[in-house]
């Protein structure tokens, strides 16, 4: 992916509105991809620089490129409110409006559903890995005791009977 990615900086590198750049998550940058919430390399994000979102593309020049194309460019935002449609204008408004605690209190409470979100996954994943790791206990322990019980050999004996029945032709 590395050459397709440098293969596209270089296509945008005169852009004055789209911006395609990487960040070392292991140096300098560590904070930048801490705050963005960056967990795996490589991973691409996309969008508002204060509100960037996951990229769930492909991963080839051609894919990245028209994604660039269709999708990095000014989008409405408080930086860019004349792009919006009333609805988004009188939202943003309302959030540029409030208080500072009571929108970093609001701001707070939609990022603990998410937390909540994640965590209630998290456990429910764990009851799932452990069903499943009890089945495969099951089911191999299951295999084991028939095969232990003379499967092969009722296969054997039935292979024997019906070579007997063509010896007798």
């Amino acid at each position: 992916m590395k050459p397709d990615w440098d293969k596209l900086m270089s296509a945008f590198s005169g852009s004055a509105t789209q911006l395609v750049a990487d960040v070392d998550c292991t140096a300098a940058g560590k904070p930048l991809c801490e705050s963005n919430g960056v967990k795996g390399y490589p991973t691409i994000k996309w969008g508002d620089p204060s509100d960037l979102q996951d990229y769930q593309g492909g991963r080839d020049y051609e894919s990245l490129k028209t994604f660039a194309e269709e999708n990095l460019k000014p989008v409405c935002s408080p930086a860019n409110i004349e792009l919006c449609d009333e609805d988004k204008k009188k939202e943003i408004e309302t959030f540029l409006a409030m208080a500072d605690a009571d929108l970093d209190a609001k701001i707070a409470s939609e990022e603990k559903k998410i937390s909540d979100a994640e965590s209630l996954f998290e456990s429910e994943l764990q009851k799932l890995q452990s069903a499943y790791q009890k089945l495969m206990e099951d089911k191999d322990k299951t295999i084991a005791d028939v095969k232990a019980a003379g499967l092969g050999l009722m296969k054997s004996c039935k292979a024997a009977k019906a070579k007997g029945s063509k010896d007798e032709l």
